[in-house]
């Protein structure tokens, strides 16, 4: 079972399944204003890991995440663009999607829009009036009354006295101090246009925090198995869902919390001022591969902040590249396709493989327990890496049958299971045209070093490079992948 660090009891435990059946998760999902940076996906990165580690125990998941597609970002976007709300917010919704999936990250099994559950959130409202704990004023806005929730600082750690008496929160900014009352519903005005709904309290839209809330329990009930997302969050949005969603039920929101730490650019919070400010867009524009991407992102334990930078991109790019050389290796001698279906059962293990079962046995183990406790993916990294370390040795000595061979390919689907590098590093095609020209190129350099001109070899090399080439020496021959 899987132990993961719960930030409301600070403390490691299991995270169990309440009913039995599922563990029911809850992400917060983007803000659709802009394309998404590379912090975030740090974020989502480690939700996604994390997902696929209570699939690994064999748990079911439900996995809900929320598209926040109504607050004062997107509306000051959309006026700015001079188009609809709705037309653009889906564009970046669209682009969202389209970079999860270029990161290897499984969509959410449910992704409801803000703007598609207000009347739960004017349900909620009105909830929360009837107790007590939120109250309308003159213009027509809703707050929460921070006072009437005891435990209000339980998750943050912050104490009343500590917060601003007093002090109202106008807007949804992600890093803005919300310390006090804060709006569940905005009445309308001359800068919100267009957008707006009827609701009991007057015409107007539901605040940052409530989305949230609202469309959690919609979806998973309440309270539900576990909350995610990262420590920007805690506070005030994760203490304001607390709030409200408890101030309404009088039964906890969620059993566990889990917080990703934040992704620090060359040592710096992220700034457009200080120029190290990239979405995930800017970083593959650069040339560099999802794959890495994504295993930078995995390199650092969740809990602790990960310094970017594109020099340990690049060495990302190599630790992948290595990993899909030895998994090419492997395809070979098993003389198996990278699309192979096999299981252990199919494999008749005898005196030749013994080395390498005990090997894959070992380092599976290994994985498991470094993964189950609190999600520890540097360790299990390692795991990885020492287990190619032991099959090369046996590859060197000879002692590597075809048997072995799959049962090494085994182990690596189970590692890659949680790590989901593989399909990211999947031989794309090039065009019928450079394919030709690529092969009369290493023709030329497989002439070249028969020849001993190894200048003239390391040219063409080069060359090819340059045309999005790599080519790589291996035990078979050579061997070229689109960089």
């Amino acid at each position: 079972m899987l132990q993961l660090f719960d930030t409301l009891s600070r403390k490691k435990k299991p995270l169990k399944a309440a009913d039995g059946k599922s563990v029911r998760f809850y992400a917060c999902g983007p803000t659709v204003y802009d394309y998404a940076h590379i912090g975030n996906f740090r974020t989502f990165v480690f939700e996604d890991v994390l997902r696929r580690t209570i699939e690994l125990s064999g748990t079911p998941v439900n996995h809900v995440m929320n598209i926040t597609d109504v607050d004062d970002k997107t509306i000051a976007g959309a006026q700015k663009a001079g188009v609809p709300l709705k037309d653009f917010t889906q564009g970046f919704e669209h682009a969202f999607f389209e970079d999860l999936a270029r990161l290897g990250i499984k969509k959410p099994h449910h992704t409801p829009r803000a703007t598609e559950h207000v009347g739960a959130m004017i349900e909620l409202i009105r909830a929360l009036i009837a107790k007590g704990v939120a109250y309308k004023t003159a213009d027509g806005s809703v707050y929460y009354s921070v006072k009437s929730f005891k435990h209000y600082g339980r998750l943050s750690g912050l104490k009343m006295d500590e917060l601003r008496a007093g002090a109202r929160v106008e807007n949804d900014n992600y890093d803005k101090d919300n310390a006090s009352d804060f709006a569940l519903w905005k009445a309308h005005d001359a800068g919100d246009g267009e957008v707006g709904w009827d609701s009991p309290f007057g015409k107007g839209r539901p605040g940052w925090h409530l989305e949230c809330s609202a469309m959690s329990t919609q979806y998973l009930g309440q309270p539900f198995d576990l909350h995610a997302g990262g420590v920007d969050l805690i506070f005030p949005h994760h203490e304001n869902e607390i709030a409200q969603s408890e101030g309404a039920s009088g039964k906890p929101l969620a059993l566990h919390w889990a917080h990703c730490e934040h992704l620090l650019v060359d040592g710096r919070k992220m700034s457009k001022s200080l120029g190290n400010f990239f979405t995930l867009r800017d970083v593959l524009a650069r040339g560099h591969s999802p794959a890495a991407v994504r295993w930078l992102l995995l390199a650092g334990h969740y809990r602790t902040q990960l310094n970017f930078t594109f020099e340990s991109l690049e060495a990302a790019e190599g630790s992948v590249k290595r990993l899909a050389l030895f998994r090419t290796q492997m395809l070979e001698l098993a003389k198996l396709k990278p699309d192979y279906k096999l299981t252990s059962a199919k494999i008749e293990v005898g005196t030749d493989e013994k080395a390498a079962q005990t090997a894959c046995s070992a380092a599976e183990k290994a994985f498991d327990a470094v993964l189950f406790d609190d999600l520890n993916t540097p360790q299990a990294i390692a795991v990885v890496f020492e287990l190619v370390s032991e099959t090369n040795k046996l590859l060197a000595t000879g002692s590597l049958s075809e048997k072995s061979a799959m049962l090494v390919l085994l182990a690596l689907e189970h590692f890659d299971h949680v790590l989901g590098i593989f399909p990211l590093m999947e031989e794309k095609k090039l065009p019928a045209d450079l394919r030709k020209w690529v092969e009369e190129k290493m023709a030329q350099r497989e002439a070249a070093r028969k020849a001993k001109d190894f200048k003239l070899a390391d040219k063409i090399r080069e060359e090819l490079l340059e045309h999005g080439v790599l080519l790589q020496d291996t035990p078979s021959g050579p061997k070229w992948s689109p960089a």
